[in-house]
């Protein structure tokens, strides 16, 4: 059974190392008409609140602990009741945007999470973050990527607590392996697919 994925874009201020940048995210809703599971919160929690129309939350799942991609998570989880998860790894992250307010739960690699009738399977990939984590479901056509792939390449490095050279080891051990024409949904920007960014990673790894 298909999952039902919704998409909301949200604006807002990527902070890090002191510098500020300006950002458009996608948040991803996982689920069907009646159960949801939301992948990333960032900027403004309204037009998140709304996507879910009514539907139960089942986890707020948080791919890393970059600001931009959880600073809607508390409220969004006061509104909607749900848990926010995040990999251990990003608590750090995490508490530079709320020092008060831990995370309900750990992400965990090979961690299965079912909605709607899918199943969403955590994957540990460290590079962009070390806690960053993408979710594929169990019959690999979906990769939910965060900031780890991109349309065009590896998610930014060079910053606090980042690596090209793990983050490419990520890609290609964890994520190249899925079929190519695995639909890629980005944590910014369009989609892209596993097979369109294989030959890139590659090359980069080999050079």
């Amino acid at each position: 059974m298909a999952a039902r994925v919704d998409r909301v874009v949200t604006s807002g201020t990527f902070s890090i190392d002191g510098e500020d940048f300006a950002v458009d995210n996608n948040i991803w809703l996982v689920g069907d008409d009646d159960e949801v599971v939301i992948i990333d919160a960032a900027h403004d929690h309204e037009p998140i609140v709304q996507a879910v129309a009514g539907r139960r939350v089942l986890a707020i799942i948080c791919t890393h602990g970059h600001n931009d991609h959880i600073n809607a998570a508390v409220p969004l989880a006061d509104a909607v009741g749900a848990p926010i998860f995040l990999h251990p790894a990003d608590t750090m992250l995490w508490e530079v945007v709320n020092p008060t307010r831990p995370v309900d739960g750990p992400l965990v690699d090979g961690q299965d999470l079912k909605v709607g009738g899918t199943t969403l399977r955590v994957v540990h990939t460290p590079g962009h973050s070390p806690g960053g984590c993408c979710l594929t479901d169990r019959l690999g056509k979906t990769l939910f990527s965060g900031d780890t792939l991109f349309k065009g390449g590896p998610g930014a490095t060079g910053r606090s607590f980042s690596s090209r050279s793990v983050i490419l080891v990520s890609i290609h051990d964890r994520l190249l392996p899925l079929p190519d024409e695995t639909v890629v949904h980005t944590g910014h920007g369009d989609d892209t697919t596993i097979g369109a960014e294989a030959a890139g990673i590659i090359a980069e790894l080999d050079g």
